[in-house]
């Protein structure tokens, strides 16, 4: 049986918005190196954006043995203003050039800005384009979570996972159901894939399964479409245990064919105002967990759905693809 620890790996979606060692110290004695990713996600929450990049920057300073890599994001601000795309781009640079892997957009772009008429600001609207073609051009590698899962149109008591239930019930402000101003699911979807159809060269992830979680045939048909989407599993690992205790061999296939371009992550957030030994036990808990699902064929229990489901029993090659060399390949991580 292949151990946690046989071979090097990338938790490829983290949060390290706190300037505090425990997490690094944990990717230590894991083998793991993290990829930590701004995001634009307005304070107290997370930090400002800038203060991301100065924690991230330092954990780098002192990340000792692990690697530690980081993906900047965009400022929205003044984003229907003349000027905001060539300002973007000149600030993308100066990422790149301190040391950023990629550039993150977030979902408030779809799900928040509202233009001055109160529609609401799109990824595929022309302030945009601008800077995908930059990106597409440079071979810049883009991050993005559009929209959300599709529990979120849901009531909580219909959710298909825990974590959603949790998470939207928590953060009623994201949770469609009860937003039928909002966009709906497929808007988000068909702006995201209207990206990708534009600029088929743009080397992009789609985050949480490309918020396409709830069907793999979905995700599949983007992934037959778009040569250059990849996808990353944080947090939704739960949905493929759902997935797995429906038909087991589906996922096990789906992870054969895509295996090159499939990214784990756990999306782990190192909040400033919560223990730091809470945090560092609950990613123990994660890469554990998740080890055991894609490395085994244990028999698994989850507090995240009802039935209980087989691992999925991956061979070596396409874990260490999963787990590290997808993400060194498709994020540039130097």
């Amino acid at each position: 049986m292949i151990s946690i620890d046989d071979f090097p790996k990338i938790d490829a979606h983290t949060h390290l918005n706190a300037n505090r060692d425990d997490l690094l110290n944990l990717a230590s004695a894991f083998d793991f190196s993290l990829v930590t990713i701004n995001t634009e996600i307005p304070p107290p929450e997370f930090p400002p954006t800038d203060q991301q990049k100065k924690i991230a920057r330092a954990h780098q300073q002192r990340a000792g043995e692990i690697e530690l890599f980081y993906i900047c994001t965009i400022s929205t601000e003044g984003v229907f203003r003349d000027g905001w795309a060539e300002t973007a781009i000149a600030n993308i640079k100066q990422h790149l050039s301190d040391g950023a892997s990629g550039v993150k957009f977030w979902k408030n772009i779809g799900m928040s800005i509202r233009r001055p008429d109160g529609s609401f600001f799109r990824i595929d609207d022309p302030e945009l384009e601008p800077v995908f073609t930059f990106l597409e051009q440079q071979q810049i590698p883009v991050l993005a979570h559009q929209g959300e899962p599709k529990n979120c149109w849901l009531p909580v008591a219909e959710m298909t996972v825990k974590s959603d239930k949790e998470y939207f019930a928590a953060h009623p402000q994201y949770h469609m159901y009860k937003h039928e101003e909002y966009p709906d699911y497929w808007e988000h979807i068909d702006a995201r894939d209207q990206i990708l159809s534009r600029h088929p060269d743009l080397r992009f992830s789609g985050l949480h399964l490309a918020s396409l979680e709830w069907d793999l045939d979905k995700v599949i048909d983007r992934l037959e479409i778009y040569p250059n989407l990849v996808v990353d599993l944080a947090e939704r690992i739960a949905h493929l245990y759902y997935h797995a205790a429906e038909n087991r061999g589906k996922v096990i296939d789906f992870f054969t064919e895509f295996q090159d371009r499939i990214i784990y992550g756990t999306d782990i957030i190192d909040d400033p105002g919560q223990p730091a030994e809470a945090i560092a036990r609950e990613l123990e808990e994660r890469w554990t967990a998740h080890w055991k699902f894609f490395a085994t064929d244990q028999q698994i229990e989850s507090s995240q759905i009802e039935p209980s489901f087989r691992g999925l029993d991956l061979p070596r090659d396409i874990l260490e693809k999963i787990y590290r060399s997808n993400a060194l390949n498709w994020y540039k991580l130097v």
